[in-house]
């Protein structure tokens, strides 16, 4: 896989017109039947990680002691590969182009059962197998992929494929014992898939599409990569062995017994010319449902955004209009020596609406912390949106998010030493520590405890030691002189002059109703915003947690647009109605109401669980929560700073021209 420079690939986005679009990052393969400069001949199967929507411990493929040949070739994985637990290792499986296999041999594994040795490695089959844990297999770049049919005949093609398949009793079985329920029924049994059936399709193409080469008859690219597992028992002591078998391979459990397992595969190669290799995801991405699905999510959130923007040009065009008419006519009375009217609604404040909120130092940084996620997340989602950051490149979206959050340090400080400065603060060493710490230090702290379990289960999502020194080294070594550095252009810009002045004793804030108070004004705050998000968080979760591709990244971009609107608006709203109620304590208010959005993703991300997955242990389920509480720290920081710098801007409007005092 050839990797281009930064410049090429906009180039590559600019090219709309042409007719053929390879995702960056990745350029196609030529294969023949004998290996030539311009083609190659082997075509090399790796082997990802297990994991199972049972367990949210991932485990290596050599962990359940299936055939392996030398790992010392293993690619090399990226940052965001090794922090999601993919292990990509060669596997013993050899292919080569239109080179048919009937039934191949990989190897033997001998068990005799009781051994102490055999029984841990049988035991660990056993695991895997009831809690549906799928193998992860790819060639060239594709994932290998089990197509099987669902309600009304529709195909839905997997990403992974069982290691086989457990019958609890004649009326409950796994899913995948579905495959053929006449030969998996046997209460009780576990079966294990030792045979696979892989279908390679690939496109020969025209002269135009091969380039100098030329169209060769033997010549082509992948496309497709499709298996089919079975469960087979095979007779150990035949050397031709016959993969057209229907009985299936059972673990025994009788002591002292012999079990032999071998682990057969055959290939059969198809020629396919409609489909071209720029689009051979399609049918992996068509085969999820969900583009309805996802219009309707849109249109939904527009019609939240449509909603609030009309509330929110109610009051800016009508109501704040006459009130900003009524006070400046009070205001030339008064200059012109006539009675004025008593003031009453939100200019009454004016005197306490910039008067520095309590804990001004702990706002200050989480809007610093905030305003790096929100940049981090736009960059990102700009870049998916490109298609720099597609599902053939593999790791290149955490890796993106962890490196623009690194530089954004920068950012943070700067934003958090602004704010501190306008509240009147003079401890600036704490400020800085504090920006460059709290939230990298939080989400780190949480990783590490997850990291150990991990390690202690030995799963393959334990990251290593060197890598968890290569993120403390990017942490300390560029995210915090960063921040730094950020703080002290911030720190030596002149502090932001609001445009009223603030008196010196505090105006007392008259009993408020119900609607106007704190709590119930945060609660109601984070409802609309996540009334937008919802039916994408779905789509999230399963990409997260369910083995699935999330490729919709424009989508998502259109959501988070509308989630900055949505939360902007809101906390408008409800700042100006408190302010109508005298209640001028709107910084941290503002910075909640939007911020409590984070608090139904987390009420979701239950639901989620409980209805979902089907974890049932205990380790599983505090590393599922582990990993939401770091989701839901992030999206409060960066929901909440969205709200809050909308409302400083709206406060600070309104006051600018009305004439006070």
């Amino acid at each position: 896989m050839t990797r281009t420079t930064p410049m090429v690939l906009g180039l590559l986005c600019l090219l709309g017109t042409t007719t053929s679009f390879y995702l960056p990052g990745l350029a196609p393969v030529n294969f023949c039947k004998e290996a030539k400069n311009t083609c190659k001949s082997d075509i090399r199967l790796y082997v990802n990680r297990l994991n199972s929507e049972q367990s949210v411990i991932p485990y290596e493929y050599h962990h359940f002691d299936f055939c392996t040949t030398d790992e010392a070739h293993s690619p090399s994985e990226n940052l965001g590969q090794v922090v999601f637990g993919e292990r990509i290792r060669p596997s013993p499986y050899k292919l080569q182009f239109l080179k048919e296999e009937k039934c191949a041999v990989v190897c033997q594994k001998n068990y005799t059962i009781g051994a102490e040795e055999s029984e841990k490695k049988l035991n660990l089959l056993k695991m895997g197998i009831k809690l549906s844990y799928q193998h992860h297999w790819i060639v060239d770049n594709m994932p290998v992929t089990w197509c099987y049919s669902v309600k009304d005949d529709y195909q839905f093609c997997s990403i992974g494929f069982p290691m086989g398949c457990y019958v609890k009793d004649e009326w409950a079985s796994s899913d995948s014992c579905s495959i053929d329920p006449s030969i998996y029924n046997k209460p009780s049994t576990y079966y294990l898939f030792n045979h696979v059936d892989l279908l390679i399709t690939y496109h020969s193409g025209a002269e135009e599409d091969w380039g100098p080469a030329g169209s060769k008859e033997n010549m082509g690219r992948i496309i497709s990569i499709k298996v089919t597992p079975r469960s087979i028992k095979h007779d150990p002591n035949e050397i031709n062995h016959d993969c057209a078998s229907r009985t299936p391979l059972e673990i025994p459990s009788e002591k002292g017994r012999k079990f032999n397992v071998v682990y057969t595969y055959s290939v059969h190669f198809l020629k396919n010319n409609t489909n071209k290799w720029s689009s051979r995801w399609d049918y992996i991405l068509e085969s999820m449902p969900h583009t309805n699905i996802q219009w309707f999510s849109i249109l939904n959130s527009l019609v939240i955004v449509l909603f609030l923007s009309g509330m929110v040009a109610m009051i800016m065009l009508r109501t704040l209009h006459k009130d900003i008419a009524r006070y400046n006519q009070a205001y030339f009375q008064i200059e012109s020596g006539e009675d004025a009217q008593e003031e009453f609604g939100w200019k009454l404040v004016h005197g306490d609406v910039f008067r520095p909120p309590r804990k001004g130092m702990l706002l200050s940084v989480f809007l610093g912390s905030g305003v790096q996620v929100f940049f981090m997340s736009l960059v990102t989602l700009a870049f998916a949106c490109l298609g720099f950051l597609s599902p053939a490149n593999r790791g290149a979206l955490m890796t993106c998010a962890i490196v623009l959050y690194v530089c954004l340090g920068t950012t943070a400080g700067y934003v958090s030493a602004r704010i501190y400065k306008s509240f009147g603060g003079e401890k600036w060493k704490s400020n800085v520590l504090l920006t460059s710490m709290l939230s990298p230090g939080i989400i780190f702290s949480l990783f590490f405890i997850m990291n150990l379990i991990f390690w202690v289960k030995g799963s393959s999502a334990a990251v290593p030691f060197g890598t968890l020194v290569a993120i403390l080294s990017l942490w300390f070594g560029i995210s915090v002189p960063l921040t730094f550095i950020g703080a002290f252009f911030g720190f030596k810009k002149r502090a932001i002059e609001h445009p009223v002045r603030t008196n010196q004793i505090p105006r007392q804030i008259p009993e408020q109703s119900f609607y106007t108070q704190a709590v119930p004004g945060v609660i109601m705050g984070g409802v609309l915003p996540f009334g937008c998000i919802f039916i994408q968080l779905f789509f999230i979760l399963n990409s997260l947690w369910s083995s699935q591709t999330y490729y919709m990244f424009g989508f998502l971009f259109l959501v988070f647009l509308i989630l900055v609107i949505t939360c902007s608006e809101t906390t408008i709203l409800l700042c100006y109605f408190h302010l109508c109620a005298e209640d001028y304590h709107w910084w941290w208010r503002s910075f909640l109401t939007s911020g409590f959005t984070a608090f139904y993703l987390l009420v979701y991300c239950i639901h989620y669980f409980v209805t979902k997955l089907n974890i049932e242990d205990n380790i599983s389920t505090f590393l599922y929560f582990g990993y939401t509480m770091i989701m839901v720290y992030l999206f409060f920081l960066l929901t909440g700073s969205i709200g809050f710098f909308a409302c400083f801007w709206f406060v600070r409007k309104i006051y600018s021209v009305v004439k006070v005092d």
